[in-house]
């Protein structure tokens, strides 16, 4: 047997996700891409976030997880809790986030340990640009977020009380202005992403747009690689039921219902894992919905209230027999949405703009209703909506520092009436609207496969690590 030249060696990569779903999930996908060219990866988590994602992502020879504990109890959060989707306010939030960075010491050992060709780790982890210095290796980072969204925060610094997104591509005026905790928080963040070798997207390049991405290395002077959409990895239906958790509809009766459906006639309404609306704005929404008349998937959140609190009970904001004179499915808890909105019987996505949301409907070529709440989710609704055209706006004007903030404004009944049928009706401007997504669904397709945008930008950056690797002195 020949002798593998050092070009030919596969890779060693250590994956460090943030244990959020939103952040949790698109990485590890990211991290398959890996093991499934050949390279060896190894995903560094917490036991429970481990077990989920065994369920979830596509197995592979060659990945492998490595499970350190999380200090629950140090930190007076509820035992088991090992991810923030399990948690509903903000002081067990910050205690989450602060025992999240006591991960450190035991990720760092292992890491000493067994040392990688490169680091892949979150941005919330700032700390592992030290390590990967002090291991001399490259550190990739991620930040769960699209590169336009990135442009925006970068362009916003020198103006942060401003509706204007100033030095972009294209004109954008956001609907609100980020919330100043929320600027103090992700400023440091990103000064330290911009250290590390070059940052990894859960996006393909045709929907941030060649221009953002110039953009971004001209001003920023660092580079970004597209290698997503990262929900179009193949995985069985149960892989796709499970990803991030365990859906609380069978995939069977899921698909079932949706299959009695006539093409584009049902709404599917979900606003993620960490995105909790008070009674008052869910009656308006169900107001809302009723009134225009479709059918519908909506996904609430389970409430986290009294263990013997009956169903009645956490449902009182629903209008009297809702349920029963609608024609939708309420799901309470973790739905197959990648499932759902690849069926051809969705029409419409109402949406907080989270990026996993998003890029997910754009893969499945359904257009957006587009309803941010916080993070960075109104500038990902200018992109959907005035950069790409591919959504409306429902009309949200309060930026939270927190999905599960309390509000101050609602957004009403005929606001929502109004854009659901605006996409929905089936006028004009939505089939205008309707066709332009299924393009991006079809681009979004080819990105991830052989030749595709995403595929080489694969290829190039493992060309550029093994080359990092070898020409590394040895000691």
């Amino acid at each position: 047997m020949g002798v593998l030249c050092p070009q030919q060696l596969p890779l060693k990569l250590h994956f460090i996700p943030y244990p959020a779903a939103g952040h949790m999930i698109p990485l590890c996908d990211i991290a398959t891409l890996f093991a499934s060219s050949g390279h060896h990866v190894t995903i560094i988590t917490t036991p429970s976030n481990a077990k989920v994602l065994h369920n979830s992502i596509p197995y592979h020879h060659h990945l492998t997880f490595h499970t350190v504990q999380f200090p629950s109890q140090e930190f007076g959060l509820p035992d088991g809790v090992e991810n923030l989707s399990a948690l509903n306010d903000l002081p067990n939030t910050v205690r989450f986030h602060e025992a999240a960075m006591l991960l450190r010491g035991p990720i760092e050992h292992f890491m000493e340990h067994h040392p990688p060709d490169c680091i892949v780790a979150d941005f919330l982890f700032p700390w592992v640009e030290d390590l990967a210095n002090k291991l001399r290796i490259p550190r990739l980072a991620f930040n769960g977020f699209s590169l336009f969204a990135v442009c925006a925060m970068e362009s916003i610094k020198a103006q942060p009380d401003s509706f204007i997104v100033r030095g972009l591509p294209h004109h954008v005026t956001l609907n609100a202005t980020p919330p100043k905790g929320l600027t103090k928080f992700m400023e440091p963040l990103l000064e330290t992403e911009l250290k590390s070798y070059g940052l990894i997207v859960n996006n393909f390049a045709e929907l941030d747009g060649e221009e953002y991405i110039e953009h971004y290395e001209k001003t920023t002077g660092h580079k970004a690689w597209h290698l997503g959409p990262a929900s179009l990895i193949c995985r069985t239906a149960q892989e796709q039921a499970e990803r991030g958790q365990k859906s609380v509809l069978s995939v069977h009766e899921c698909l079932s219902w949706l299959n009695s459906k006539r093409v584009n006639s049902v709404l599917y309404i979900c606003f993620g894992s960490l995105c909790h609306f008070s009674d008052k704005q869910l009656y308006e929404m169900a107001c809302g919905i009723e009134a225009s008349g479709h059918e519908f998937i909506w996904v609430v959140p389970e409430k986290k209230g009294k263990e013997d609190e009956s169903v009645e009970e956490k449902d009182k904001w629903l209008p009297k027999g809702f349920e029963e004179k609608c024609k939708g499915m309420i799901l309470r808890g973790w739905a197959p949405q990648v499932l759902i909105l690849d069926h051809p019987a969705v029409g419409a996505f109402l949406t907080h703009c989270g990026w996993n949301s998003t890029v997910e409907a754009v893969s499945a070529g359904v257009p957006m209703i587009t309803w941010p709440v916080h993070d960075e989710q109104f500038y990902n609704e200018k992109l959907i909506t005035e950069v790409r055209g591919i959504g409306v706006e429902v009309g949200a004007e309060e930026w939270s520092i927190i999905g599960y903030q309390e509000r101050k404004k609602l957004v009403g009944r005929d606001c929502i009436e109004k854009a659901v049928r605006k996409l929905m009706d089936g006028g004009d401007e939505a089939k205008e609207i309707r066709q332009r997504a299924q393009e991006f669904g079809k681009k979004a397709g080819r990105a991830i496969q052989e030749g595709g945008s995403s595929h080489q930008n694969l290829t190039a950056l493992v060309d550029d690590l093994k080359r990092l690797r070898d020409s590394k002195p040895l000691d």
